[in-house]
Order: structure tokens, then sequence, then C-alpha cells
């Protein structure tokens, strides 16, 4: 792949895999796909969600709440998820067949405890920025392509965002997986669309 692009690998940890404290379905039969598909880039970012034991998103945070409620979090709806890729944890690992070592940044999201953070380029405010683009910036990389779990959050998040700080973004459907929660796929694709997304094929990619 040109210089000038880069793969973004999104929370492939086990947590997110099927047995999971958030399983995101078929989230390990994208695995090996990812890891072919990153041979092809000299620049890969993996994310990892890191949140600390008694995080603001989680349900167990707030009594009497249940599990994929919304709340009104002070900056707007946040969803209630059971507790998962809690720092330092089993969970919070990549997930064992992944296998990317030159990857050259993993950029760890959601470890303020009050603030979830979906986008591997701003947090849940929309205001605090994670670096990523300033890391992007600095190697001259333009265009990225983003793959991984789940497609309808932290995927199309870090795709609509991408496209805010000017970059060319596409988003790898046989490399990607979703939870569908009440509609979010839809709403996903929506927004990808909306932000100038392009939603391709990896033969598309390489064409």
């Amino acid at each position: 792949m040109p210089a000038d692009r880069a793969l973004i690998v999104v929370d492939m940890q086990n947590d997110f895999m099927p047995g999971g404290a958030l399983a995101v379905p078929e989230g390990d039969t994208i695995v090996k796909t990812i890891n072919r598909l990153a041979r092809q880039f000299s620049n890969v970012v993996l994310t990892q969600d890191w949140h600390c034991p008694g995080h603001a998103s989680f349900a167990s945070s707030h009594p009497g709440r249940e599990v994929y409620e919304t709340f009104d979090a002070f900056y707007g709806p946040q969803v209630l998820w059971p507790d998962h890729c809690v720092m330092g944890t089993p969970g919070a690992d990549f997930h064992p067949g992944l296998d990317i070592p030159h990857a050259g940044l993993i950029l760890r999201k959601g470890y303020h405890r009050d603030v979830d953070s979906y986008s591997a380029f701003l947090e849940a405010d929309r205001k605090t920025r994670t670096g990523l683009d300033g890391w992007l910036a600095s190697r001259g990389i333009t265009e990225i392509v983003v793959c991984g779990v789940a497609t309808d959050f932290c995927v199309g998040w870090t795709a609509c965002d991408a496209r805010h700080f000017g970059l060319t973004v596409s988003v790898i459907e046989e490399a990607s997986r979703g939870i569908d929660l009440d509609g979010s796929m839809a709403r996903a694709h929506r927004n990808m669309d909306i932000a100038g997304v392009n939603v391709v094929t990896i033969s598309q990619l390489e064409n």
C-alpha cells in the first residue's frame, strides 16, 4: 500500500470476542483476514479499549440501571455496557491470534473514568483528542483504512471522525463485525455515508 495510507485495527480484544464480556458476534472470524490485510501496510495502528474499574460507561457503576440502558452523561446520551476491557485484565488483551508485530502504535482509549471513547480520534465529549490525528499527520498519512469491531460503534465513529480531520477513509466490510443494537448498524452506515466514508471490500481496496 502507498506510504501515505495507514491501517487502523479497532479493538480486537478478548472481551469483544465470543465468550467475552461484550461479545461481538463472529468477532473472532475476522482475525486471520485482518492479519493478512495488515501485511500490505507499512503503517498500522492498533486501538485498545482501556477502561478503569468503575468506569462511568459500565452499568455496574449506576445502581438500579440495566445493561444497554441509555443515560444522560454530561456530554450526551451514553449506553451502559457490561464491565469490559478493564485495564490490565485478560479481557483487555488482544485476541491471541492477532499477529501484527510491525504495528507502529497501540492507542489506548476510554481510560478517563467519566468519559467513554468509541472513536480513536475524539472521546465521547467530542472535545478531548487522543492524539491519533497528530501521529498520522507527522508521518504524512492522508488516507486510512479501518477494520475491526464493532462496525456500529468504535469502527464507525473512528471512520467518521477521521473524515472530520480531513483524511480519506475506507472501512473494510469483510474485516469488520458489528453488534446491531436497536438499529445501530443502519445508523452507522448512514452516518458513514453522510461523512463521506467509503465502505469497500479488500479487492476494491487493492484495485
